[in-house]
């Protein structure tokens, strides 16, 4: 079905000719859900003591983080596109809402069982908020002034997933493993009103919905997240990987069924027949892979074999997010005005050859403060790949598509992170056996969170050489990213007077 853009909006105001405080009012939620992706790591411990304390068993508290990341992953693609349908401000303020009523569940419950219902609820809000905020950008920004606006989205993306096991470590020390989610009852609150009084009505386009797609897509998204997520808990068995190959296979079909269907397909195909939006996908994938998986080894390595508290090890990324949340708006600018080549090469090449570094200082020799100088370089690379990566995927997107556009942004950004989870888990596993003594016992010492002196240096090395999975991976998305070309709106001699309104109304 297509959309008449000439027609009136249905009952939506005239766009205000400031797009900017939308953009922060949409930020509050945006970083808030991507905080809880991370924070809850720091805190299971206490979770288990608090709730699960009867049992030997870790696999039930780690429910708790796997049970969000599946309910937000899932539906992405869904909820994209019902933001188009129904508009992104609608979408956004009934996710938010939802998160934020999970949250305050999750603060009050008094058992394990609880807490993880209310976790998937709180998934499902943010698969909710999560593209609209793409969605928004795309719609009420031209293209020649999309980058800044990408800038900002993407450094709150890069410090967020930095921000959540600090602000989980200082709420566990000092307040209580609830305080993680009962403080985002006021932030909830406060992003509703903002994004309530800010964000405006856009138009909403009459699509048609593809039952069939959105089944199968469920299907295949649930078996290929929960077959991944959680394969090395259950030792990669054989229905771990039936799961995994069944969900290959429906995903498969899927794709067949939406190039051949005569309605509007869930996923728009012709989408990544622009060079530029399939090459982004395959960035984000690699970098949601590296950083996910990257974070692991490191927190093992200076937590256990260092020492340090979860605290402390979090205060270790803070030239990351300083540098990541400064340069990412300026890097956003620049891009309005130049190839981006120019800044994603470096920007993944630059991680790639942080984590290399990071690999080379995982050992009991090095000074704990060395550490904080990878993290400004990473700091550094991360300004010029989320925002850059996300400016590039939307900048051609027709403003009906925006919400699908970012649905299958943020979903393979989600597969890719599931990939690295899962990835890191087995390369820690393979390299801890190779290097440990046999019969050393490591296991136990691992668990409980103390590590005996003749382990440091071979439990050092093993997680140094986990390191170099997601550095290699990395250098996989620089050489995706090379092939982009650059879009004619930053191209000297381009008019932005000359676009059609639609760029910036609909």
């Amino acid at each position: 079905m297509t959309s008449d853009s000439s027609a009136p909006p249905t009952g939506a105001p005239e766009l205000p000719k400031n797009p900017w405080p939308a953009l922060w009012a949409l930020v509050i939620g945006f970083f808030m859900v991507l905080v809880d992706t991370t924070i809850v790591s720091v805190a299971n411990p206490a979770i288990k003591s608090a709730l699960d304390p009867d049992t030997n068993n870790l696999d039930n508290v780690v429910w708790v983080t796997s049970a969000y990341l599946l309910t937000y992953a899932v539906p992405l693609l869904i909820t994209g596109r019902l933001g188009d349908r129904f508009g992104p401000r609608t979408m956004y303020l009934i996710g938010i809402t939802v998160f934020t009523l999970a949250s305050l569940g999750c603060g009050l419950s008094n058992s394990l069982v609880m807490l993880v219902a209310f976790r998937a609820v709180q998934g499902l809000g943010a698969a909710l908020v999560t593209p609209q905020t793409m969605a928004v950008i795309t719609r009420t920004f031209p293209a020649h002034q999309r980058g800044a606006a990408m800038g900002l989205w993407g450094s709150v993306a890069g410090v967020a997933m930095l921000v959540g096991p600090l602000a989980g470590g200082l709420l566990v020390d000092h307040a209580g493993w609830e305080w993680i989610f009962i403080i985002n009852v006021p932030v909830g609150v406060i992003g509703f009103v903002a994004a309530w009084r800010l964000v405006p009505r856009l138009e909403t386009h009459p699509h048609r919905f593809d039952m069939v797609g959105v089944a199968m897509s469920t299907v295949a998204m649930f078996l290929l997240v929960f077959g991944l997520q959680e394969g090395e808990k259950y030792d990669w068995s054989t229905w771990v990987w039936a799961m995994v190959v069944g969900g290959v296979a429906v995903m498969a079909f899927f794709l067949w069924q939406q190039s051949r269907t005569t309605s509007e397909p869930l996923v728009p195909l012709e989408l990544f027949r622009d060079r530029n939006f399939s090459l982004s996908n395959a960035g984000i994938a690699v970098v949601g892979f590296a950083v996910t998986s990257m974070t692991l080894p490191m927190m093992f390595f200076i937590q256990v074999a260092r020492g340090l508290t979860p605290t402390e090890s979090a205060l270790l990324l803070i030239p990351m997010a300083v540098l990541a949340g400064v340069l990412a708006p300026l890097a956003g600018k620049l891009l309005d005005r130049t190839d981006p080549r120019y800044l994603l090469v470096p920007g993944l090449g630059l991680y790639s050859a942080t984590l290399f570094w990071y690999a080379s200082m995982t050992n009991a020799d090095t000074p704990i403060w060395m550490f904080l100088l990878p993290a400004a370089l990473m700091g550094i690379a991360n300004a010029g790949m989320w925002g850059p990566l996300a400016t590039t995927a939307t900048r051609n997107l027709p403003p009906r598509q925006a919400g699908a556009g970012a649905g299958i942004y943020n979903t393979t950004r989600q597969i890719g992170s599931v990939l690295g989870s899962a990835a890191i888990a087995a390369a820690m596993q393979s390299r801890l056996e190779a290097n440990m003594p046999a019969g050393s016992g490591s296991t136990d010492a691992v668990g409980t969170g103390t590590l005996p002196s003749f382990l440091v240096d071979p439990f050092s090395t093993a997680m140094a050489q986990s390191l170099l999975l997601p550095a290699a991976v990395m250098l996989v998305g620089v050489i995706a990213v090379m092939f982009m070309v650059r879009p004619e709106s930053t191209r000297r001699g381009y008019r932005p007077a000359d676009q059609k309104p639609a760029d910036t109304t609909v």
